[in-house]
Formats: structure tokens, C-alpha cells, sequence
């Protein structure tokens, strides 16, 4: 295992996310690219259509699901998001990034047990991951008084 002071762990997460950006089609690429850049400019209705499109394309293409249930969550259609992030991870189980954003989903939704278990399997896959790391921990001190 690499160190996390190494970039070892950089690399195959670089390498493992360009991997699952690519669909096999050119055309569904510039759909996930498209929605991608709408999510990065605060549209997510318009990143709603590119990735709808991909997703009706290309409905065994993980990242398009993944995609788009950001593009639901930031808009708080919290079942749709919760939905599109089941089916990526139905597609590719080890998507530590749909678990991640899992975890995310299930806090903003008043949920904190799911959501630890769900940062938990996420750091399972990618020990590194800053934001799931720094979420186990503040939701670890948050459900410490709670449970009996």
C-alpha cells in the first residue's frame, strides 16, 4: 500500500477516475463533459439534460448516473440523486466517489448513521479521500453521545 505522504495513491486514483470517464463512445464523452462543465458553472438543470441524454444512451455507463444525481442533488431532488447514485454503484460497486457523494446524499437528508456507513465503505475502497475522512470523523464525535 502507498504512503499517504506519496503519490503513488494520486496516480491510480488519477488513472482509475479517467477510466471511468470514458464510455467507449466519443459522442457519450462530450455528453458526460458537457453535464460535467453545466454542474461546474451552477447549471444544474442544463447538466440535468446532457447527463439524461447520456444516461438514456449509454444506461450501463456509471458515471453518467453518477454525474447526474450530483445535478439532482444540487438542485435538493434528493430521491432522484439517491436513485441515479444507487444504479452507478449497481454498475461499478467499488465507485469510491458515488459512495462519497452517498454519504454526502444521506447527511443532507437527515441520516447520519447511513451516511458514516456509507463514507466507511467509501474509505474501504480509497483510504485517501480527504472530504470522507474529515466526514467519519465529524459524524463519529456527532453519534458518539447517541448511541447507548
Amino acid at each position: 500500500m502507498a504512503e499517504p505522504e506519496g503519490e503513488g495513491w494520486r496516480i491510480a486514483e488519477s488513472d482509475i477516475l479517467r477510466e471511468w470517464s470514458r464510455s467507449g463512445s466519443a459522442a457519450m464523452d462530450m455528453l458526460l463533459q458537457r453535464g460535467e462543465g453545466a454542474l461546474d458553472e451552477g447549471d444544474p438543470q442544463s447538466a440535468i439534460g446532457h447527463l439524461t441524454a447520456l444516461t438514456d444512451h449509454a444506461p450501463d455507463f456509471a458515471a453518467g448516473w453518477q454525474a447526474r444525481a450530483a445535478a439532482f442533488a444540487m438542485m435538493g431532488h434528493f430521491g432522484p440523486a439517491a436513485s441515479d447514485l444507487a444504479r452507478a454503484l449497481e454498475l461499478e460497486p467499488r465507485h469510491f466517489g458515488a459512495l462519497t457523494q452517498l454519504g454526502v446524499l444521506l447527511e443532507e437528508m437527515g441520516d447520519p448513521e447511513r451516511a458514516l456507513e456509507a463514507y466507511r465503505a467509501s474509505l474501504k475502497i480509497h483510504p485517501h479521500q480527504q472530504e470522507a475522512i474529515d466526514a467519519v470523523a465529524r459524524l463519529e464525535r456527532e453519534t458518539a453521545g447517541t448511541q447507548i
